[in-house]
């Protein structure tokens, strides 16, 4: 009964990606390019200078500095989704998933400008000497009743128990480096609540070390394998385009897909990396003790592309170039048996690997689920939270991935559903003004 539940749940899971999921992005995605007139292209190279002027950002007294929230957000955002579960798409809707995963990040880039720009826009003063802010206080404004805040808020808890990518990483450090996985549970679960204690600023101190190391890391192990497969990257090149448009046959262990497939596919797992929609960035980055909403939003542009057209590009064009798209069974395996062609020790490498990516993810969304206990129940939500979460992820770290995975992208679909409408509602709110007031502090 347990199988066959989960098997109605997927059925669920990819009809609202492929369909409602899809049009949301899309339309509301194409609105704001249009109406910004592309801003994520026309204006990319300003945005990147406040991302380094932002870098000299002088300490206030309330709020963490600017950067600090870049990397607790970019920490969350780059996990174990951008190599195992980001190759799910090319594994189940062929190469032409990739061309869908850049669109999502085209259109998602200014969906999170918008969200963010009304996070910080509606955000509160805490008694922490910080701000409180996100869905939950701008979508009562939206749908005007502050019941969306307690259903926002709860969907928000369900995802801030990121059992998908603890699930993968108790796994791989248990069989790769033969250690008894009930032991790597309990440790990894210690880890996590030591900097959850601290709250998200805990969280941006350990993300700002770990991620930068890992980024230059991986990027350099893998356009070492894309340079020594150069002669085939046209031909791939040829079958991400071809394939994002046309029926894709089968190929060795690859079972064939179509388009509507690929879209599901490239779509819901590259709004799942980058949490577009689901309001999770918008309450890190409200934290910020920059005063200007614009410039902060920026930000959220900057994470996007790193994470989509960087990181999640890298791990696909691995597995495509390489063949281990439609040869490798196990997809929590195909990026190391990819990188494992001309890097050896793999199986020891990646399970460190995915501990570092896995653990700023988890330790990231656990913060924010706390936020949005507290929102809920000032005094028992974030000790009714921390008992659920810390059983969650303990319960589904002995389950397959695909149903931590389900449980993860439902609660996502849901969040971003409810967001994106109430995103549109307020469009008028939303100011892409960035450009000008950036550059006369640059200037300046």
């Amino acid at each position: 009964m347990f199988n066959e539940l989960f098997v109605h749940l997927e059925a669920i899971n990819d009809f609202i990606w492929g369909y409602v999921a899809f049009l949301l992005i899309t339309l509301l995605g194409i609105y704001f390019t249009l109406r910004s007139g592309f801003f994520q292209i026309r204006k990319f190279i300003p945005t990147f200078k406040t991302f380094m002027a932002l870098r000299t950002h002088k300490k206030q007294e309330r709020g963490m500095h600017p950067i600090k929230t870049f990397y607790a957000a970019i920490g969350g955002c780059i996990g174990i989704g951008n190599i195992v579960g980001i190759c799910t798409a090319v594994q189940i809707g062929g190469p032409g998933a990739l061309f869908w995963t850049w669109i999502a990040g085209f259109l998602g880039m200014l969906i999170q400008y918008s969200e963010v720009f009304l996070g910080m826009r509606y955000r509160e003063k805490n008694d922490q000497g910080s701000y409180d802010g996100g869905p939950m206080y701008f979508l009562p404004k939206a749908y005007r009743g502050n019941w969306v805040a307690i259903l926002v808020s709860l969907l928000l808890c369900i995802y801030g128990v990121e059992v998908f990518m603890f699930n993968v990483m108790a796994d791989s450090i248990a069989v790769n480096w033969h250690i008894n996985k009930v032991l790597v549970v309990g440790v990894l679960l210690a880890a996590v609540l030591v900097v959850t204690f601290g709250g998200i600023q805990r969280v941006g101190m350990v993300c700002s070390k770990v991620i930068p190391a890992f980024i230059i890391l991986y990027l350099g192990m893998g356009f070492w394998v894309l340079f020594l497969h150069g002669p085939e990257i046209p031909g791939i090149v040829s079958m991400i385009f071809k394939g994002a448009f046309t029926h894709q046959a089968a190929i060795g262990g690859f079972a064939g897909s179509s388009v509507i497939l690929a879209i599901s596919m490239g779509l819901s797992r590259g709004a799942y990396s980058g949490d577009i929609g689901v309001g999770y960035m918008s309450i890190i980055h409200s934290e910020s003790s920059e005063q200007n909403h614009s410039k902060q939003a920026s930000l959220a542009i900057m994470v996007i592309f790193i994470d989509i057209f960087i990181v999640c590009t890298m791990s696909i064009l691995l597995a495509l170039v390489t063949g281990k798209w439609h040869s490798s069974p196990d997809v929590t395996l195909m990026v190391q048996d990819a990188l494992g062609m001309h890097f050896p020790y793999m199986d020891v490498f990646m399970p460190f690997f995915l501990f570092l990516l896995g653990y700023t993810t988890i330790i990231a969304y656990f913060a924010v689920g706390v936020k949005c206990a507290r929102f809920i129940s000032a005094k028992q939500g974030p000790r009714l939270y921390y008992a659920l979460g810390c059983t969650a992820l303990v319960v589904f770290a002995f389950v397959g991935p695909e149903q931590a995975f389900v449980v993860m992208s439902l609660s996502g679909a849901a969040l971003l559903i409810l967001n994106l409408i109430g995103i549109f509602l307020l469009r008028k709110e939303i100011k892409f003004k960035v450009t000008q007031v950036l550059e006369k502090n640059i200037d300046s």
